[in-house]
């Protein structure tokens, strides 16, 4: 398997590699203790860093990308959404995730079109394609710090886990035509239906089979490591059948995540433990290389460079006004004319929030070198030029700009007191049903010692705190029961770790033993140091 980069000749791919893997999570962890927006970090500093002489070229290997990096990307964000939130808010999805997608291909196509001369339409359709799907990890990355209402966050969140699909699929279309192996309209529109259709069986079988298998192992271990190989059987298979690996990817995703209550403890915390991790390595090193790519890109363009940024200046606001022209036409303006009393404030942050990433890129670079007919592919540089430009031109634009408009417009989520309210009522009901599975287990047969009452209390504590969170702030009550009780804990584990870590170190106990005991304090400071 070739590496994500292509070095200058006689370069070794091996140490270029650890460079970037090192030097991207390096800006991300400055980023966030700074706390700056990460993605736009690492860009910004991309680009500087393509700039000084001697750095190598980095570029981004298309099949690299589409296959290790977006899907195990989607995998993770389809695991941690919302499956009732997508099916509550799934119009507001689909027209972004479906109709914008194809809308904005075919608005910026005709834009490029028409500034690029002796650009054919199928070419610019290609382009239209690249440049339409925009990426929602900075979008909601910037949400989350400022508290965006949920419904902006999983409408962003599930636009981004589809419209991949929709841009790819129309990205392969659009090339076929301009190879000269789509034969007309209708097999395009064929061809698209097929990749649809087929993704979303293909991963719902995947997700269903999975789970079961599961269910059979009966190990934590052998299930996290299925769940590692799952978004990449889903998109090989989806792929091999001409079918959307994306789609397949994103719909296995939403199977498994939905159903992850019926896993074990140890599964679902080394799972997160995983993806978190996986996430942040994967998302550091591409838009740490959509800035890296600045100096390839250019060095690639020979035809005239001035009119070529105006083409993509023009073509940055054509995306960006027909997101706005969208989101105001076809989704706010019918929710006006039904009285449903939409808040326009939110559809102006969903409207900016807009920003192109890697995906665009890759299938940029995917483009092919020729025709059937064996001569070049038309405008190939410029397109590829044309796709960085839109991508970096709006990743700066709107997420340098996307917290101030949110703080302008003053959109901010209601949702923390009523989810504590929801949560405590949930606990209480809990609660009492654990103590009435208690008396039923001890009218069996009874414990010795106290450990009924340590029981009850335990159950008891777990229902006042999600109450507490409803009381008035710490400022004017003081330490609430629960936080004492969680600070004077963690304390106590502090002084058995140090206990355990002087045995071993005296010799009287093996790292076995301090490794086996460190995972059940270290269980119980999880715990308590959860939100």
């Amino acid at each position: 398997m070739r590496a994500a980069l292509r070095g200058g000749e006689g370069m070794h791919e091996l140490p270029e590699l650890m460079a970037l893997l090192a030097g991207a999570l390096a800006v991300t962890a400055v980023a966030r203790r700074l706390g700056l927006s990460a993605p736009l970090a690492l860009v910004v500093v991309g680009l500087a860093v393509s700039l000084i002489p001697g750095v190598p070229d980095y570029a981004i290997e298309p099949s690299v990308i589409l296959l290790l990096v977006l899907p195990p990307l989607l995998y993770s964000a389809a695991l941690n959404s919302s499956t009732v939130g997508i099916r509550a808010n799934l119009r507001a999805i689909g027209l972004l995730a479906f109709g914008f997608v194809l809308f904005c291909t075919a608005v910026a196509g005709v834009i490029a079109w028409w500034l690029v001369p002796g650009m054919p339409v199928s070419a610019a359709l290609v382009l239209g394609a690249v440049v339409a799907p925009p990426d929602a990890v900075a979008a909601t990355a910037i949400g989350r710090r400022l508290g965006l209402p949920r419904r902006i966050m999983t409408v962003l969140s599930g636009e981004s886990l589809v419209n991949d699909a929709t841009a790819l699929t129309a990205y392969r279309v659009a090339v076929a035509a301009a190879i000269g192996t789509a034969s007309s309209l209708l097999a395009g529109v064929g061809m698209f239906l097929l990749a649809a259709v087929g993704g979303v069986v293909i991963g719902y079988a995947i997700g269903w089979l999975v789970h079961r298998v599961r269910r059979l192992l009966r190990d934590d271990l052998l299930e996290s490591a299925v769940g590692l190989i799952v978004p990449f059987v889903a998109y090989l298979f989806a792929e091999e059948v001409h079918a959307s690996g994306v789609l397949a990817v994103v719909v296995a995703g939403l199977y498994l995540g939905h159903r992850s209550p019926w896993r074990s403890a140890a599964t679902r915390l080394q799972d997160r433990a995983v993806w978190a991790a996986a996430d942040t390595l994967l998302e550091a090193v591409v838009f740490a290389l959509i800035g890296l790519q600045l100096h390839s890109v250019v060095e690639g363009v020979s035809t005239a460079f001035a009119p070529l940024v105006l083409a993509g200046l023009a073509l940055t606001a054509g995306v960006v006004l027909a997101r706005f022209a969208w989101v105001f036409a076809v989704m706010y303006l019918p929710e006006l004319l039904r009285r449903r009393g939409p808040d326009w404030r939110h559809k102006v942050v969903v409207a900016w929030a807009g920003m192109r990433g890697v995906v665009s890129l890759a299938a940029a670079s995917a483009i092919p070198t020729s025709t059937l007919t064996g001569a070049p592919f038309p405008h190939r540089d410029e397109l590829l030029f044309l796709a960085f430009f839109v991508t970096l031109a709006t990743l700066l634009l709107h997420g340098t700009t996307l917290p101030w408009v949110i703080s302008a417009l003053g959109v901010r989520g209601t949702e923390n007191y009523t989810d504590a309210l929801a949560e405590a009522e949930a606990q209480y009901n809990a609660a009492r049903a654990a103590r009435e599975r208690l008396d039923e287990l001890t009218a069996q047969s009874q414990p010795p010692g106290d450990v009924v009452e340590q029981l009850r209390r335990a159950a008891q504590q777990r229902s006042n705190q999600a109450w507490e969170r409803l009381g008035r702030s710490a400022e004017e009550i003081g330490e609430s029961p629960t936080a004492a009780y969680r600070r004077l804990r963690g304390e106590m584990l502090a002084a058995e770790r140090a206990v355990f870590v002087q045995f071993r170190d005296n010799r009287r106990i093996d790292d076995e033993v301090l490794r086996r005991v460190m995972h059940q304090l270290d269980l119980e400071e999880l715990w308590l140091s959860r939100d």
